[in-house]
């Protein structure tokens, strides 16, 4: 059953569907929401902060892409997913505290970023979809858990900023152009447990000893 809040979200059951464009500011999701559907905040550019409630396991495709003000967002350890583009062009999000409990991190995820200095990735995280931090030019240093089995192709392709690399033992395989151009990476720790590494997958890293 499909239903308007007081806000003006029209909820869909448990599912966020669609957050009005015009509700800005600081945002708490309501109670009982598990899902935040596909594109549900899509260019709300007036979001400040999202505290995403206990309970909420998928945060959908491209959720709140190019939400431009967005500089804080909660996640609880009750997601799981973080799908395809869901916080894509962010460029004012400076950090994201990713919490154990989440298993993945969709394609493009965090693409262009341009502001995010900092990320935590835990250690329940087993895919860093293809392109996930593209173009996160501002972030400085990265922790691979080593229960992430394969890191996707062209994951921080371009995140010029990016200096260091820890990948921890477990982690198989590095795609195809992860780490292309980042031209301020210095150093990389890549564990024995790593068996492929993928075409250009530091290609262009010119600081690289």
């Amino acid at each position: 059953m499909t239903s308007t809040d007081a806000n003006g979200a029209i909820i869909n059951g448990t599912v966020l569907t669609k957050w009005p464009s015009a509700q800005g500011g600081d945002i708490v999701i309501p109670d009982g929401i598990t899902e935040i559907a596909d594109h549900a905040f899509r260019g709300c550019t007036s979001l400040t902060t999202v505290i995403i409630s206990d309970g909420v396991t998928v945060i959908g495709e491209n959720a709140f892409e190019d939400c431009t003000g967005l500089t804080t967002v909660s996640i609880p350890g009750s997601v799981k997913i973080i799908g395809e583009g869901a916080f894509c062009g962010c460029t004012c999000l400076p950090n994201v505290n990713i919490p154990d409990g989440v298993m993945e991190i969709g394609k493009y995820a965090f693409d262009e970023c341009t502001g995010l200095k900092t990320v935590n990735i835990p250690d329940s995280v087993t895919v860093i979809g293809e392109y996930a931090f593209e173009g996160c030019t501002d972030l400085k240093t990265v922790n691979i858990p080593g229960s992430v089995k394969i890191i996707g192709e062209g994951a921080f392709w371009c995140c010029t900023g990016l200096t260091t690399v820890n990948i921890t033992d477990g982690v198989m395989e590095i795609g195809a152009y992860a780490f292309e151009l980042c031209f301020s990476l210095t150093t990389v720790t890549i564990p024995d447990s790593v068996t492929v590494i993928g075409e250009s997958a530091f290609e262009d890293c010119t600081n690289l000893i």
